[in-house]
């Protein structure tokens, strides 16, 4: 294997998908320790990235459909920092393209979307759902001889932590339970509802606080349902940046969520997570998407609405020890 010297890795997609790839990353510096390794993420979760302690640096490329325009330029500034080796974690013939035109010597990915452009690749078998999305991303690390000592996630958000309770006004001393409602997908949704009343049962016991999280579009919806339902909780949807949820996760005892991105982020830093999934959709079960690591709980049965308030309760009490 040749000693790579300046490393590219690139995930574009989302909070979740990207957070399940570094373990991969970490595995490609430990292989390569001397080697510079920069990783191209969505803006979005650029800040975030840059808390992952074996990136050197993050690049930004937006998970949309660009212009050719925009793939030439995205190339050329690939080509002027003379990567040695890339690796792409989404498939995608527009990363596959400016990765082929910014004359990366190694190219790593999936046999598909134009999968031709590259030259070191595997078959994408995740539609399979044989394995975690873990073990899916290390897996291509294969053409490269990389396997994996340590598959955990990890996250630096500690010298965030102390900002966050004097921000949001938390004592040091809560068992904080964080609530997160909300999915992009409806076939994914508990009935929000029941999230207000799991919130509203939570909230009478004495030392625990209820925070509820999601992005600025629920602010809305959580204003209607939650505000003044609830003693001793917070509402924080819209009010935070990606790091300061991170830092939020981090102090929390449990986090309590459907299949959704602040999972995999409360996994990454050792929190506990309650996760309702369904069952019997394919590509999104949770073999394949769960929480990565111990101490986690998922609730799985093929119709949301025959999991109840009650059981989910029962689970974050078990947590609690309450």
């Amino acid at each position: 294997m040749r000693p790579f010297k300046n490393i590219l890795v690139i995930r574009t997609d989302r909070l979740g998908e990207f957070l399940l790839t570094t373990p991969a990353f970490v595995a490609i510096k430990k292989a390569f320790p001397q080697a510079r390794l920069v990783a191209a993420v969505d803006p979005y979760l650029r800040e975030l990235a840059n808390r992952i302690d074996c990136l050197n640096e993050v690049i930004t490329f937006s998970n949309r459909k660009h212009s050719l325009g925009e793939i030439l330029h995205f190339a050329s500034s690939l080509r002027k920092r003379r990567f040695d080796l890339c690796v792409i974690f989404n498939p995608s013939a527009e990363l596959h393209l400016a990765a082929f035109l910014a004359g990366i010597p190694v190219r790593v990915g999936y046999r598909r979307k134009m999968g031709f452009l590259l030259n070191r690749t595997i078959e994408d078998r995740k539609y399979l759902e044989e394995k975690h999305e873990v073990e899916y991303n290390l897996d291509l690390l294969k053409p490269l001889a990389i396997a994996a000592a340590d598959t955990s996630l990890s996250l630096n958000v500690g010298r965030d932590a102390a900002d966050i309770e004097r921000k949001f006004s938390l004592d040091a001393g809560d068992n904080i339970v964080t609530i997160h409602p909300w999915t992009s997908d409806p076939l994914k949704q508990w009935p929000v509802r029941r999230f207000f009343q799991l919130a509203k049962s939570l909230s009478i016991y004495p030392g625990v606080r209820v925070v509820m999280v999601g992005r600025a579009e629920e602010t809305l919806r959580s204003d209607e349902l939650f505000l003044g339902h609830a003693k001793n909780a917070i509402d924080l949807c819209g009010k935070t940046s990606l790091v300061e949820l991170a830092a939020i996760l981090k102090r929390s005892r449990v986090l309590v969520s459907g299949d959704s991105g602040p999972v995999h982020l409360a996994a990454s830093l050792g929190t506990k997570t309650i996760v309702l999934f369904r069952n019997d959709i394919p590509g999104k079960r949770p073999k394949r998407w769960g929480p990565w690591g111990e101490g986690h709980t998922v609730i799985a049965k093929q119709d949301l609405a025959d999991i109840s308030v009650e059981e989910v309760f029962g689970k974050v009490k078990e947590v609690l020890s309450i």
